[in-house]
């Protein structure tokens, strides 16, 4: 048997070098294949996204608009001003990606300011590509004794490109530290922790080849939110599986002399644990195929590729490479056969204690203080995210939006568009100009049968009074067959829409999906019945803490409207990753015990691998917050949070107190009654230890 457990470790081995040698070129692309652009997330039928390609005919495909505001700090602006903006307006249009006519100069009506419209065409990057030439232009403008700023999409695009380069190197860079530091913890090991973290690089290099190959091959949409994103769900899952595998395999190491033997055993015991998991947060994750938006429909087969990569190479190459390496490699603290087994914190036997004596009591109280940090949900403002809340720094296309209201109507360069038949074009103008809201409507522009009109709104893109002047705009134009309205408003709009459609779609089918894992895995309906409603409060508790935090700790103006229905998707996937290990557990003592005594067993023997593991993948998540954007701060704040409330509150109080409570009802409908009642011992000074 060890000879062919060891062919086994070593064929794992070759497969794992085989495949990181053929995946290594495609993962390094995977950065190419990133599609930014807002109306490539909104679905086909979206009225935005059926406007921007129609408007490509009159405006040209993939052009986005920068506005250069100077500004003569309160003072009117002389004859030499207007004629520098002349000669800047020239160096503008000769820049490689300006094409189109640069509109301008247009001078405010205050006489203290002039706006300059220059239209720059992107390519497979969408508005990220705007970085180059908003960099040339603010080159060109930088020498100048006014006030300029560069700001509308284009400068909003650049702004962000420029945050988001280096983002992934960083974030690895500091991922990897937060996994080596609490690896060296745990394991207290000086090279213990070389192997997880050598088995996580292959897994998110095998992630990201696959998933540039389904975007570049199957149209799946990649955005640097989803591949940042994939980063830390590997490194946080994959390190969890090696802790938790690890944790069994020393386990057995003290049971059997025979390391391959104890491996094997491990794998067998463990397996199933980790399989469920895995599949649960994979599952989960498949369910946003179903959304509307392309930008939370690709998250699903994104992560969850990432996902499956781990499971696959943390339960076959890692097991091969620790079972080859020895007793050593837990050195110096290499578990010997016959070695007494651990008896667990002091804290955690005295918790039992505690929970044993009285499990109603404590559930009860541990719930109700879930629910009151559930309160502060009232307070989460998930409406979107304004483009100059989007930045935890004030980059300068916010200085320029700031400076453009100042003395320009909100919706000056990123107007409203207008598409309808030719023969009513001038009927859509009558008809646009008299909306509230809106401040002027161009002459309509004809070809192919169409009409095209843009129309300024008198507020901010992406504000709510913008939101309000496009439905208004719409209702007014919709009589006309084949009327519609897009633009930028429109596109912010229907994202919000979406998000919220998508929202109601698929949490519902979340939950029923991990209850039926769940009941699988348990062949139970109370188990996990109880374990969902458990997740849910402590879903509401994370989102209602994240919600005060978001507005008195960071400063932050609400958060993006996909924000609630990502960060439900990754706690209830990856927070119930916790019960699922303790559930199990409790579920095989379970054949020899009562439940109480199954309970009080599995919570000592997993309580400080899971608690490692739930610091682990809180960490990798927590390293969202060193990105200067708003919305990954969120996201992994609320994960992070919402890990560790599951790991130290969840699994260690609630789940128990809720088992103990319930007793053998736990697992009905199949009956596990036994004929000796331990609560009396275990509440008795001889509690095992």
């Amino acid at each position: 048997m060890g000879k062919l457990l060891r062919r086994m470790a070593w064929a794992a081995i070759a497969f794992w070098v085989v495949a990181i040698v053929a995946t290594g070129g495609p993962a390094g692309k995977l950065g190419s294949a990133d599609q930014n652009d807002a109306t490539t997330w909104l679905p086909k039928s979206a009225e935005s996204t059926k406007v921007s390609e129609l408007a490509g005919k009159f405006t040209g495909t993939d052009v986005y608009p920068a506005i250069v505001v100077y500004d003569r700090s309160g003072t009117d602006l002389s004859t030499a001003d207007r004629d520098r903006v002349g000669v800047d307006i020239g160096r503008f249009a000769a820049l490689p990606n300006v094409h189109g006519r640069v509109e301008g100069p247009i001078v405010s009506e205050d006489g203290k300011a002039i706006q300059v419209v220059v239209p720059i065409t992107v390519g497979v990057k969408g508005i990220s590509d705007t970085l180059p030439t908003v960099k040339s232009m603010r080159a060109i403008a930088a020498d100048s004794d006014m006030s300029v700023h560069i700001t509308g999409p284009a400068g909003y695009g650049a702004d962000s490109a420029d945050a988001f380069s280096g983002v992934n190197s960083t974030l690895l860079y500091v991922t990897i530290a937060i996994v080596v530091a609490i690896l060296l913890v745990t394991y207290r090991s000086p090279v213990l922790w070389l192997l997880p973290l050598l088995c996580v690089g292959v897994a998110l290099t095998v992630a990201q080849a696959l998933i540039y190959l389904l975007a570049a091959h199957v149209g799946l949409t990649v955005n640097s939110d989803t591949e940042f994103l994939l980063t830390v769900l590997v490194f946080g899952a994959g390190t969890d599986y090696a802790l938790l595998l690890t944790a069994r395999y020393r386990e057995e190491l003290r049971r059997q002399e025979d390391r391959y033997a104890a491996m094997a055993t491990a794998i067998r015991r463990a397996g199933p644990a980790i399989a469920a998991s895995a599949v649960t947060v994979a599952l989960s994750l498949l369910c946003l195929v179903v959304a509307d938006l392309n930008s939370t429909k690709s998250l699903g087969p994104v992560m969850a590729t990432g996902v499956i990569a781990a499971f696959a190479v943390l339960t076959t190459l890692y097991p091969a490479l620790l079972v080859l390496c020895g007793r050593w490699i837990f050195w110096p603290a290499a578990p010997c056969f016959g070695d007494p087994e651990p008896s667990g914190g002091r804290w955690m036997r005295t918790l039992i204690r505690l929970t044993v004596a009285r499990p109603r009591r404590v559930w009860q109280l541990t719930a109700a203080a879930l629910a009151v940090l559930a309160l502060g949900l009232f307070g989460l403002h998930a409406a979107g995210l304004k483009p100059q809340d989007t930045f935890r720094t004030r980059p300068e296309a916010v200085a320029g939006e700031q400076m453009l209201l100042r003395h320009f109507p909100g919706g000056s360069g990123d107007p409203l568009q207008i598409i309808g038949p030719a023969a009513e074009g001038e009927r859509l103008r009558a008809l646009a100009a008299e909306v509230p809201g809106v401040v002027a409507v161009s002459v309509p522009a004809t070809a192919d049968g169409l009409a095209y009109l843009e129309a300024t709104a008198a507020d901010a893109t992406d504000s709510g009074a913008a939101f309000a002047t496009v439905d208004r705009l719409r209702s007014a134009l919709h009589p006309v067959p084949g009327a519609m309205v897009g633009g930028g408003s429109a596109v912010a709009l229907d994202t919000l829409n979406s998000s919220r459609h998508d929202r109601n779609l698929v949490v519902p089918l979340v939950l029923a999906v991990v209850f039926l894992i769940m009941a699988i895995l348990l062949r139970s309906v109370v188990a996990p019945a109880m374990i969902l409603a458990t997740v849910v409060l402590s879903l509401a508790a994370a989102l209602g803490v994240s919600a005060v935090a978001f507005d008195r700790l960071l400063g932050f103006h609400g958060a993006d409207a996909a924000f609630p229905l990502w960060t439900f998707v990754f706690l209830v996937s990856l927070g119930i990753d916790y019960s699922i290990f303790l559930m199990a557990r409790i579920r095989e003592e379970s054949t020899r015990h009562d439940t109480t005594t199954a309970t009080v067993i599995a919570a000592r023997t997993t309580s400080g691998t899971i608690t490692a593991a739930g610091v682990v993948l809180a960490g990798t998540f927590a390293a969202l917050l060193t990105l200067p954007l708003v919305f990954a701060a969120e996201i992994g704040f609320a994960v992070a949070f919402g890990v560790l409330l599951d790991t130290f509150v969840v699994r260690t109080i609630l789940v128990p107190a809720l088992a103990m409570d319930l007793g053998d009802r736990l697992w009905w409908p199949r009956h596990r009654a036994k004929t000796a009642d331990a609560r009396r011992e275990l509440v008795s000074p001889g509690i095992p230890e």
